[in-house]
Order: structure tokens, then sequence, then C-alpha cells
């Protein structure tokens, strides 16, 4: 099997801590120029968008030189430039750095604040943010954790490492344990193992369980309970999108701040940091496959609903169960 070559390393720094887009001209086509793909290629940037660029000198190849809007097509060409970043309301919580060595950063992340970029998402994220304040461009994410979801997420710093602390997740190598404020039903006979199949669609917000092989499998206890709330200890064996909000949902206790579970309830609106999803990473432990040093990490955020739940949802606790 033939290897495919790697592309070339990016003429641009990266903006913010976000990289710049890069390009590469398929093979076939009827275009002329690189501009005429650009254009047709990127139909979401806005009318006259990718002539503005060509005409400003903001479009690159790989030897750092700006394309000229008449530049000839050429399948298999790279070229960069920088996205106009879309508008976003600024997260204003800290992402705090709980372990810092040569290979790896570990940070706590708080809720509202997206792992990686994604969709409206840039530079309003743990990584781009992490990148600029460390001054570590080419840290990456070796997994990911919702947006609304808090706590710790493992960096990479060196990019010839990242495959091998993705593996770990792969291989589930790593325990993770996490925290949840949910109803508290006396009838609910806790510890047990929750095992389900799920499936999440593109373009459907939310995913559901339904028949077949189980792909999915947490366990839960019950870690205190008082006025009608419950506090879980969640350690997932697998790690399907939402499972964990998915599996409590199920249970007849979904997640306080959940808004897509067991009803989806739309989006939080942007700049609405009220009643954050009560679902924390709480804790990280994994050996290090660089190192081989063994790691135990702890979030010190706690869940707000638990600690006040009048601070957090506005209105006194419930008194039920």
């Amino acid at each position: 099997m033939r290897r495919r070559t790697p592309p070339p390393p990016a003429p641009l720094p990266q903006r913010d801590g976000v990289d710049p887009v890069r390009v590469r001209l398929p093979v076939g086509g009827a275009w002329a120029t690189v501009r005429e793909h650009l254009v047709e290629r990127l139909t979401g940037a806005g009318p006259g968008m990718v002539e503005a660029m060509f005409a400003a000198g903001q479009v690159f190849g790989a030897d750092g030189r700006a394309v000229p809007p008449d530049a000839p097509y050429r399948p298999g060409m790279y070229v960069w430039f920088h996205r106009e970043l879309p508008a976003e309301v600024p997260v204003p919580f800290p992402v705090e750095v709980v372990y810092r060595d040569e290979h790896i950063v570990v940070a706590d992340k708080p809720h509202f604040l997206a792992t990686t970029p994604r969709g409206s998402h840039v530079a309003q994220t743990a990584l781009a943010r992490l990148r600029h304040e460390l001054g570590l461009p080419t840290l990456t994410a070796a997994h990911r954790l919702d947006r609304l979801t808090a706590g710790l997420v493992l960096f990479t710093v060196r990019p010839e490492e990242r495959g091998a602390y993705q593996t770990l997740f792969r291989d589930r190598r790593v325990r993770k344990e996490y925290e949840a404020v949910a109803p508290y039903d006396p009838s609910l006979a806790l510890p047990r193992t929750v095992r389900s199949r799920i499936v999440k669609e593109r373009g459907v917000p939310a995913a559901r369980e339904i028949p077949g092989e189980p792909n999915a499998e947490t366990r839960v206890a019950l870690a205190g309970h008082r006025a009608g709330l419950g506090r879980y200890r969640l350690v997932p064996a697998t790690g399907q999108t939402h499972q964990l909000r998915v599996h409590l949902a199920a249970l007849g206790v979904p997640i306080l701040g959940d808004p897509l579970y067991p009803e989806v309830t739309g989006p939080v609106p942007a700049g609405d940091f009220r009643r954050p999803l009560q679902l924390l990473a709480r804790r990280l432990e994994f050996t290090d496959p660089v190192t081989g040093t063994h790691h135990a990490f702890t979030s010190g955020r706690e869940l707000s609903a638990w600690t006040s739940y009048t601070d957090w949802s506005g209105e006194p606790r419930p008194h039920h169960g």
C-alpha cells in the first residue's frame, strides 16, 4: 500500500491560536484558475469574499508567496489562507492548566467552551486559547469534551506524539470518571452498569438509543443525595457521543441543565451562561505512553447546582423524593 505524501508545512502562522485553512486542489474539474475553484468551493464565504482575499494577497502557496488571481489551476496544489472568524461571544471563564510538561498539557475546561474549533466556535475554544496563552502553536487535543461539559482534557505538545496519546483513548487505557447532578430517585437501584446501542446522526442534535448490540457502557453510582437532588459518579467504558447524558436520561434522572435530553428544548443562546449542564469530567488516569509515568488528575471545579442550587437555577431548591 502506497503511503500518502504528507502535505507541506503551512506558510502562514496561526492567528489567535487558530490554524490557517489548507486546501488541496482536487484532480479533475474544469477550473482554469485557482481563484475559480475557490469561488465555487467556498460558497459559504459570502459574495466577493474570495475575490477580496486574492486582491489583498491573502491566499498563499507552499512557497510562502501570495497566489495571484490569475494563477492557473494545478491539481494537487496546496493553498492556505486565514478565514474570517465568526463573531463569537467571549466565554468569560478561564481554562485552568492542571499539569504541563514537554509532552502533554492537562487543562480543566469550563462549561460553554468548545474543546476544538468547530462550526461557529473557533477562537472561543480551549485549544485556541491554550495555544495563544501558553505559546504552544503545535498543541493538539488527544480527545474532546462536549462544549457544555466541564472538566479535564488532555492535549499533546508534539505532533509526532499525538497518535500515541490518542491510542490510549481508542484502546480504553484511560480511566475517566465523571460527576453529574440530576434528580434523586429513591426507587432507582444503584450502582448499576448501563449498556445500550447509541446512534448519533449527522445534523440531528440529540443521539438516541436503538435496539441492537450495545456499543455504549456506563457504570452509574450514587455519591450522595439531598433535597431531591442526586450527585452521581459515572465511569464510562466507551465513548459514544452524549453517552452519559443519554444513559442518565434513560434511567429517568436527566442531568440538570441539559437542553437535549430527555427532550430537545433548543440550544442555549450565545451569551447565556446561566444554568450550565451539571456534568463534569472529574478524573483522568493513565500511564503516559511516551514517558511511562503514571498520571492521575482531578478537576478543581464544582458543580454549582450541588453547591448552591439557588445560585445555579435562580429558584429555590426542589424538595421531593
